[in-house]
């Protein structure tokens, strides 16, 4: 049966996906000026969870209810997989900008897609172009337009969440802008990091409630709080 599964990927799956990928990035460089529509997003979100339905993956969400609409947040979540960026992609239902690598603007359709959507791309290497794409971020944050970060900068090598960087919240911090743990469980089983197919696992994805920044005197212990927050919302997947 494994070798059937890995047989569709490789033949069935991945060639559609790849298909389903150029045409969302085609539909969005077409959209770009209309990026924030709900048109623009939902075929972005039908793309997204696509991923998990041609490959038999489910899915299940909770902690909804704590996002308010039309409100801007900054959205942390953990990072086990390349799967956890179609999983928030998919299932996370509001207009957001990922702060990506700088490198991710080089792939074919993507990176030009990705442009066009108002993504923000970020050289770690260069900290004054850096600056500046925060600085770009920041003038995108209004209206209800949100922002979801990987603070743990790369995909975790065991599963375990890693410590969280400092400059992943300095929107958060600068903006005055809630703060939401998102909490991702399965990816890594479904899909590490040096998987070459994918492995049926069930996916769940927590949304904590907001947390305001203020109320800390360090920056330090904000981001703790955080961290144990994604931490906490991985155990819920298991109730």
């Amino acid at each position: 049966m494994k070798l059937f599964y890995i047989l569709y990927q490789y033949l069935i799956a991945f060639p559609l996906l790849l298909l389903l990928t150029i045409f969302t990035s085609l539909f969005t460089m077409c959209l770009a000026p209309f990026k924030n529509s709900k048109i623009v997003h939902s075929e972005q979100q039908f793309w997204s969870r696509s991923f998990f339905w041609l490959n038999f993956l489910p899915v299940r969400v909770s902690g909804l209810e704590n996002i308010e609409p039309n409100t801007s947040y900054v959205f942390v979540a953990n990072h086990q997989s390349m799967l956890d960026v179609w999983a928030v992609y998919g299932w996370l239902p509001v207009v957001f900008k990922w702060l990506m690598k700088a490198e991710l603007r080089k792939v074919p359709f993507v990176g030009t897609a990705c442009k066009a959507a108002g993504h923000i791309f970020v050289d770690r290497k260069n900290p004054r172009a850096a600056a500046k794409s925060l600085i770009s971020l920041r003038q995108q944050l209004k209206n209800g337009i949100c922002t979801v970060i990987f603070p743990e900068g790369t995909r975790s090598a065991t599963g375990e969440v890693a410590p969280f960087k400092r400059g992943a919240f300095q929107i958060a911090f600068s903006m005055k802008l809630p703060v939401v743990p998102i909490s991702l469980d399965g990816c890594y089983e479904a899909f590490n990091r040096k998987a070459k197919w994918i492995t049926w696992h069930p996916i769940h994805m927590h949304v904590g409630k907001p947390i305001d920044l203020s109320q800390f005197a360090e920056q330090s212990e904000a981001i703790a709080t955080v961290r144990q927050a994604v931490i906490d919302g991985i155990g819920k997947g298991k109730d």
